[in-house]
């Protein structure tokens, strides 16, 4: 009924109502939105004391609201401060479910009134919440509690002296661009300092320097950093210079290759590394396969999907998978039967595409050896080794750098730098150590669901993953790639 009201008004001209019922409309919602407020702080702080949200194997009720209902990790946190509140600011809450209060003067409320100690808190509150519903407006309540709050300095001047370190904090979120934001409430110590470095740091640069204060603020900040860094005082860097991860498309190196003779070069190594390889299998009997080129290969091949090339080692057997697939992918393809098993097949012939482009003796690692110079042309990182005790160096980079955070199937917003590398069949169970089947897990998921919950999770060969509990009743999927056109 709320919904079906609320739409008839979204649906209505506007323009055409007379500024009074404007007016009215514009207060009527104000105290709709207090109480769609109250009514979800008390479900949600019911959600979280239940656990309910473990449910999904989301570790919070914060992760589970940003996973399942999609909104922003702010909005995630707003409503689950709310849910608190429901237990700290009772009476708060109460005015809000009665639409006496707006939602932001009550937020207002609860955090002044959390200043207090706790003996004045409740009476503070009481008079905060009768002068809103009286028609205060957030400069006079500020006023109002100012001086409640001198009065309580008074009289407990040496209370709760470590309040303001308490609430310290800086928050830096990142744009779509890579731009960032910086929100923080700094010690009186912590604001003296950073305004000092700001100040010397950030001052005109001569008659000529057009930037505006806070533009020179900005830059402050940014060569405090770098010099910082450069003085190789932080402790997890130990002055280690900075590295650079170049990271080069496939497309981009066939570009620098002219007339794709090293191509032709790579192609006639992988021939003759297969020749021997089904000379091999004459002897003993392994099960062969037919190599294919030219006009011959793109007639197979046509229906075949490159994914991006992730380094591994490369398999020369996988000249025979992916021709084999790609021959029923083409068969499946004539016949119009694009089910479930055509999906599976299509991912797994992308998954071979993969494997056989990449590695220290793959057209990848190929083309960059012998195209970008010594800096960037060395040996390539051994990516699949079977069996190790430890995940080393080239394959952990490798990982981080293809899945750059938690790859939860119910999504995570962890980063790498808070995650660790799982294997997603056990080292135990003959597991390989490789890029193709390691996977970046925040801790509680890796660590809590699925070492002791019982959660399954495997990396499809399109880059998904899928997760499944222990009983299987439930089935989690990370998004999709796009949709291919046509």
């Amino acid at each position: 009924m709320v919904r079906t009201g609320l739409g008839y008004l979204a649906a209505a001209d506007a323009a055409q109502l007379s500024a009074a019922t404007q007016a009215e409309c514009l207060r009527e919602l104000e105290r709709d939105a207090a109480v769609l407020t109250a009514a979800r702080a008390f479900v949600l702080a019911g959600f979280t004391a239940a656990q309910g949200y473990a449910d999904d194997a989301a570790y919070s009720a914060v992760s589970w609201l940003i996973h399942r209902t999609h909104i922003t990790r702010g909005a995630a946190v707003g409503h689950a401060a709310w849910a608190r509140r429901a237990g700290t600011h009772p009476r708060v809450l109460a005015a809000l479910a009665a639409g006496q209060v707006t939602e932001p003067a009550g937020r207002l409320i609860c955090l002044w009134t959390g200043k207090l100690p706790e003996q004045h808190r409740d009476d503070a509150g009481e008079v905060l919440l009768a002068a809103a519903a009286a028609g205060l407006g957030l400069e006079e309540l500020a006023a109002l509690f100012a001086q409640m709050y001198e009065r309580a300095r008074s009289e407990r001047p040496d209370a709760d002296p470590d309040r303001d370190f308490a609430d310290r904090g800086v928050k830096l979120a990142t744009t779509f661009g890579g731009a960032g934001v910086v929100h923080g409430d700094l010690t009186p110590e912590c604001a003296e300092i950073v305004g000092r470095v700001l100040d010397a740091l950030g001052a005109p640069a001569g008659k000529d320097d057009d930037r505006t204060r806070d533009q020179r603020y900005h830059d402050a900040l940014a060569e405090a950093m770098k010099r910082l860094l450069a003085a190789g005082l932080l402790p997890e860097r130990a002055g280690q210079p900075v590295k650079a991860w170049v990271h080069i498309s496939l497309a981009d190196l066939l570009m620098l290759d002219a007339g794709s003779a090293l191509q032709d070069q790579w192609t006639a190594r992988v021939r003759e590394r297969w020749a021997a390889r089904r000379a091999f299998a004459s002897e003993t009997g392994s099960e062969g396969g037919a190599w294919l080129d030219g006009d011959a290969a793109a007639a197979v091949a046509c229906d075949a999907a490159m994914a991006p090339v992730v380094t591994g080692d490369v398999n020369v057997a996988a000249l025979d998978d992916l021709v084999r697939l790609c021959v029923e992918l083409d068969a499946r393809q004539r016949d119009g039967a694009r089910d479930a098993a055509w999906a599976a097949l299509e991912q797994a012939v992308i998954g071979k595409a993969a494997d056989l482009v990449s590695g220290p003796g793959g057209l990848a690692s190929f083309l960059r050896r012998r195209q970008l110079g010594a800096r960037l042309g060395g040996p390539s990182l051994p990516l699949d080794i079977g069996y190790a005790e430890t995940i080393p160096p080239g394959i952990r980079n490798a990982v981080i750098l293809r899945d750059r955070r938690c790859r939860w199937a119910g999504g995570c917003g962890q980063p790498a730098s808070a995650c660790e590398v799982h294997h997603t069949k056990h080292k135990a169970n003959g597991g390989k150590t490789s890029t193709a089947d390691c996977v970046l897990l925040c801790t509680f998921h890796h660590q809590i669901a699925i070492h002791r919950q019982g959660w399954t999770l495997v990396l499809n060969p399109d880059g998904t993953t899928t997760a499944w509990n222990k009983d299987k009743t439930k089935v989690l999927h990370s998004h999709g790639p796009p949709a291919r056109p046509g």
